[in-house]
C-alpha cells in the first residue's frame, strides 16, 4: 500500500487538535506529493506511565502512520537525564540512570497501545548523544546564541526574578534538536509547550546543512485539576489506568474541557458527540466510555460505565463502608485515613488524585477536609462515610 494523498484526510490531520504548523504550505505540499515522510515524535521517560496529554501527539503520529508515512519514535533515555525546562518555573533536577531505566521499562508496550510498533522505527537517543565529545558539543552549541536561549519565555521569566538557570538547561533544546539531525526528520510532532525545542530542530538541521523539518504542535489538554496535564503535578489520566479509575477521572473533569477531550483523545467525528455537549453529564459518560474502550476494549468500557452508574447515579454504596465519627468541625483528610496501612500510602492516594467525594462527585486533595454526612471512595477498595 502506498502513501495516501486524499486531501480530506490530510486536512483532518492538519486541523484536528492542532495548535500551530511550521510551515503549513510546505507540509501540505509534502503530504500531497506521495513521498514517504519521516515523522518524528520524541518522548522522555520522566515517569513510568504515559498520560492522555502525551497520547495526543502519539495519536497524531498514528494518523500520519495510517497515511503511509514512517513513524520514528525517539525515547529520550539520554535527554530525560538532562531535563527539559519547557514550562518549568524552576530548575528541573537531573534523573539518575536507574530512574530512567525504571521509567521506560514498559514504554514500548504502552506506546504500542497507540502506534503500530511493528511498522515504526523505535530509537533511544543515548545511541548518538552519549557519543558526543566536547568538540562536537561545542560545534552543536554554535547553532544558538545566549540571547536566543535567554529569550525563551520561562527562562526570561526566571531571569527577571533573578532565579538560577543552569547551563545544563540550555543544552536540552540542542540535544532534542540534534535528534532530528540523527534520524533525518522531515516532520516533528509535539505539544505546544514543546515549540521552542521543536524549532531548535529546524535551526540545528540548518546549521548542519540539512533540509529543515516541518513542525506540527498539538493543543494541550488539561488535567484533573484544571491545569495542564503533567506527571510532575500528579493531575494525570494515564493510558494504563484501571478502567474504573480512568472512567471516574474523566467523569470528574471540568465540563468546559469535554469538547477538547473528544477532539484530541478520540477519533469520533464531531457529529457523533456534538449533540451530547449540551448535556455535560451525558457527554462525559460517552467520552469516558470511548476512552476506556480505546485502551481497554469494549467489555471493560461497558463494565466501567455500569460500575460508575451504580455508585454515583444509583448511590449503590457497598455494605462494608467504613463509618468515621467526626467530633471536630474540620476533619483533616490525611489525619483521618488511619484504616489505611500507612500515612505514606494515604498520601500517595491523595497525591495521585484517588479520593472522590461521592456526594458532590468531585476529587479532593491533600489540603482538603472531609465533610459531615458525605461519602468518599478512596482508591479502588475503600469507601468511608463521615457521621
Amino acid at each position: 500500500m502506498g502513501v495516501v494523498t486524499d486531501e480530506k484526510k490530510i486536512d483532518e490531520i492538519l486541523t484536528r487538535g492542532v495548535e500551530d504548523i511550521i510551515v503549513l504550505e510546505n507540509l501540505k505540499k509534502k503530504l500531497m506529493s506521495g513521498k514517504v515522510l519521516r515523522v518524528k515524535f520524541g518522548i522522555d521517560p520522566t515517569g513510568p506511565k504515559i498520560h492522555l496529554g502525551r497520547a495526543v501527539a502519539l495519536r497524531k503520529l498514528k494518523a500520519f502512520q495510517d497515511l503511509g508515512h514512517k513513524a520514528v519514535l525517539v525515547v529520550g533515555d539520554f535527554t530525560a537525564r538532562i531535563g527539559d525546562a519547557s514550562d518549568k518555573l524552576e530548575k528541573r533536577p537531573m534523573l539518575s540512570i536507574q530512574d530512567v531505566k525504571k521509567n521506560m521499562k514498559n514504554y514500548k508496550k504502552q506506546i504500542g497501545k497507540i502506534v503500530n510498533i511493528n511498522k515504526a522505527e523505535f530509537k533511544y537517543n543515548s545511541k548518538w548523544l552519549k557519543k558526543l565529545g566536547f568538540l562536537e558539543i561545542a560545534e552543536l552549541a554554535e547553532s544558538f546564541s545566549v540571547p536566543q536561549m535567554s529569550a525563551r519565555r520561562n527562562f526570561k521569566e526566571r531571569l527577571a526574578r533573578d532565579d538560577e538557570i543552569s547551563v545544563r538547561e540550555f543544552l536540552y533544546p540542542l540535544m532534542q534538536g540534534y535528534d532530528s539531525v540523527a534520524i533525518k526528520a522531515d516532520v516533528e510532532l509535539g505539544g505546544f509547550d514543546q515549540l521552542f525545542n521543536l524549532k531548535a530542530g529546524r535551526t540545528i538541521q540548518k546549521h548542519y546543512e540539512l533540509p529543515q523539518q516541518d513542525i506540527l504542535t498539538t493543543k494541550m489538554i488539561y488535567g484533573t485539576d484544571g491545569r495542564k496535564m503533567s506527571t510532575s503535578w500528579g493531575n494525570v489520566i494515564t493510558i494504563v489506568d484501571e478502567p474504573n479509575d480512568m472512567f471516574g477521572k474523566i467523569m470528574s473533569m471540568h465540563d468546559d474541557h469535554i469538547e477538547d477531550y473528544f477532539l484530541m483523545c478520540t477519533d469520533l467525528a464531531v457529529s457523533e458527540f456534538k449533540k451530547e455537549l449540551n448535556n455535560p453529564m451525558e457527554a462525559k459518560k460517552k467520552l469516558a466510555k470511548e476512552i476506556v474502550r480505546i485502551y481497554h476494549g469494549d467489555d471493560s468500557a461497558q463494565k466501567a460505565q455500569k460500575e460508575w452508574v451504580n455508585i454515583f447515579s444509583k448511590k449503590e454504596i457497598p455494605q462494608d463502608v467504613i463509618e468515621i465519627e467526626n467530633q471536630e468541625q474540620a476533619l483533616s483528610v490525611l489525619d483521618s485515613l488511619d484504616f489505611i496501612k500507612s500515612k505514606s500510602e494515604a498520601r500517595r492516594l491523595l497525591e495521585s488524585n484517588s479520593i472522590t467525594d461521592l456526594t458532590d462527585n468531585k476529587k479532593i486533595g491533600l489540603n482538603d477536609n472531609f465533610i459531615y454526612g458525605h461519602t468518599y471512595k478512596i482508591g479502588k477498595h475503600y469507601f468511608i462515610k463521615i457521621k
